[in-house]
């Protein structure tokens, strides 16, 4: 063992002796690798020593443990006879087993701590990556992130982001003629992706409080690196959620993490493993974006490893990045399985030893081709290697020690409950229900005006309850005044049909009398 690097296993030479230790220089271990092999080849086996060396070195590890295999590591190793016999091999001695400090994770907080980021966070491009969204329907989201930026609305879980699209969809003209046109059913689409990313468990992903970088980043008081293991069984069911987190967490690392140019020792390691589900059907932008934080991560001191089946799972312009190399046993029955093979081999730096295209296909268990940079970065010359057995437990540990381990944790009761505080769900919710209420306050003064008005002209003595006493008292006084008009006209009017009447007859009978007198 050395303190400036890793071990790795013993190269086979052509007399079949193992001799040559291979390793891992810690001061180029940010400059990238790769592990491919077949199913059963020991890939796991070959990840597990890795972080193993990695926390030795004190450099923090995350990985993902797909299968369940890789809890194994929190535990002291076992005796096995295959394992002596493999150290024996290698010349490994002395042969010692170990435990070391893991942190165990989980997205939906079953087999870990809670891992949670906020809306906010995962960002627009993401989140289109994550539902698989159309141009048109990434565009209304960007528009959507823009409004709740203008507005200070937080978006922190999955409510408060449904509630951000209803609300740009109710202001959809409004906020069509300053960023474009929001059409209400690319709203309506989101909206139903949202629905089944909830249904496969996003919304225990989003929300708070929010992973920190730093608590992935540990070290041991003894100056071991945490090993932060991601329980990934059941996010492999959401391939997407699963891409889009590890992307969405290199991405954290990038924006968070200081330049240090290139250290003796990286700052973290981060394993993707099965590597094919980041790349599968992505757009080209996502994997632009993948090659540019591959590529300057590096300066951070962050090394990304893709542990995946085929080479042919990582884009060429990926895996150009990728400095040191691991590669157990291919097949080659399919003309795919070949040209995968073929890639494989072309990739490494020659050995005269050996041809490197028929290596790869007769590689034993535990066996691969291994070519690691060396000094000033160059490759080293491909050699055909039994990887070392692991120091601590191969196989997964029970439910029991998992619980155990949890509770020792350094960040026990962190993230284990989330926390819901006011954002875009509920300030939204409160713009509602007040305009809600001044609607109703003017709706009930506008039908009480109409009352009052009438009730002017309403007849208490038919049972009216409406108005008030003075208005009745008004009312009362001008219909008592209008009677009493009535009856002095009457009156008038019944005198001059007297008078008409008397000087009418007056007349009669003087006209009367004139003509008996003229008799």
């Amino acid at each position: 063992m050395a303190d400036d690097s890793i071990f790795l296993g013993a190269s086979r030479h052509p007399d079949d002796s193992y001799q040559q230790a291979e390793r891992l220089l810690l001061k180029y271990a940010n400059r990238h690798g790769l592990v491919t092999g077949a199913t059963g080849t020991g890939k796991t086996v070959t990840l597990q020593i890795l972080a193993e060396g990695f926390s030795n070195a004190g450099v923090p590890v995350f990985c993902a443990d797909v299968k369940g295999d890789l809890s194994g590591i929190a535990m002291m190793g076992e005796e096995k006879d295959f394992l002596t016999k493999r150290a024996d091999t290698i010349k490994l001695d002395p042969y010692e087993f170990q435990e070391f400090p893991v942190i165990f994770w989980d997205l939906f907080g079953k087999k870990g701590h809670p891992i949670r980021t906020t809306i906010s966070e995962m960002g627009p491009l993401l989140l289109s990556r994550l539902m698989n969204l159309s141009e048109a329907q990434e565009g209304v989201l960007n528009i959507a992130f823009r409004v709740a930026d203008e507005e200070g609305l937080l978006l922190l879980d999955m409510k408060d982001l449904q509630a951000l699209l209803r609300h740009v969809a109710d202001r959809a003209d409004e906020i069509g003629t300053r960023y474009g046109n929001v059409s209400k059913q690319s709203v309506g689409a989101i909206q139903r992706t949202l629905l089944v990313l909830e249904q496969q468990g996003a919304n225990f992903f989003f929300g708070e409080p929010a992973l920190k970088i730093s608590d992935i980043m540990r070290t041991t008081p003894d100056g071991r690196g945490a090993i932060n293991v991601l329980a990934a069984d059941k996010l492999m069911m959401n391939p997407r959620l699963y891409a889009t987190f590890l992307l969405w967490l290199l991405s954290e690392l990038f924006e968070e993490l200081p330049e240090v140019g290139d250290p003796d020792r990286p700052r973290l390691v981060f394993f993707f493993d099965e590597a094919h589900l980041l790349f599968d059907e992505a757009p080209k932008i996502l994997v632009d974006r993948v090659e540019q934080v591959v590529r300057l991560i590096r300066s951070k001191g962050v090394g990304v490893y893709f542990v995946t089946q085929n080479p042919l799972d990582v884009p060429e312009t990926v895996l150009s990045q990728l400095g040191n190399r691991l590669q157990h046993a291919l097949r080659a029955y399919t003309p795919r399985e070949q040209k995968a093979v073929k890639t494989a081999a072309d990739t490494f730096r020659p050995n005269p030893d050996f041809d490197c295209f028929e290596a790869i296909t007769k590689l034993g268990v535990g066996e691969a081709l291994v070519s690691t940079l060396e000094s000033k970065g160059v490759p080293a010359m491909v050699q055909r290697t039994l990887i070392r057995p692991p120091a601590s437990r191969l196989g997964p540990i029970s439910d029991d020690e998992r619980e155990k381990l949890l509770k020792q944790s350094p960040v026990f009761g962190q993230y284990d409950e989330s926390v819901d505080r006011e954002s875009a769900f509920e300030i939204l919710q409160k713009k509602a229900a007040d305009k809600a209420k001044a609607e109703a306050e003017a709706q009930n003064a506008e039908e009480t005006g109409e009352t009052e008005e009438r009730s002017r002209w309403s007849l208490p003595e038919f049972g009216d309850s409406g108005g008030s006493t003075k208005t009745r008292s008004r009312t009362t006084t001008r219909r008592r005044t209008s009677n009493r008009q009535s009856v002095a006209e009457a009156a008038l009017k019944s005198v001059v049909r007297s008078v008409g009447t008397s000087l009418g007859r007056a007349l009669v009978r003087g006209i009367l009398g004139s003509l008996k007198r003229g008799r």
